[in-house]
């Protein structure tokens, strides 16, 4: 299985996504962490979203 990223163009940057055909929208895509996006992330092209950590859910019944 692929590593997978979550990148977002740099401010004022339009990047062509291969494997979508078109430009990589501005809130961003989940893409292959290959080659290609490493390049583009190198070149300042896209800005690569860190994974933010879920709250763990609390169930009002289950003691604390």
């Amino acid at each position: 299985m692929t590593k997978r990223i979550t990148v977002r163009p740099a401010a004022g940057r339009a990047v062509p996504d291969p494997d979508a055909g078109d430009l990589l929208p501005g809130a961003g895509r989940e893409v292959p962490d290959n080659a290609y996006w490493r390049r583009r992330l190198a070149d300042g092209d896209i800005t690569v979203e860190t994974p933010t950590k879920t709250a763990k859910a609390v169930n009002p019944e289950e003691p604390k």
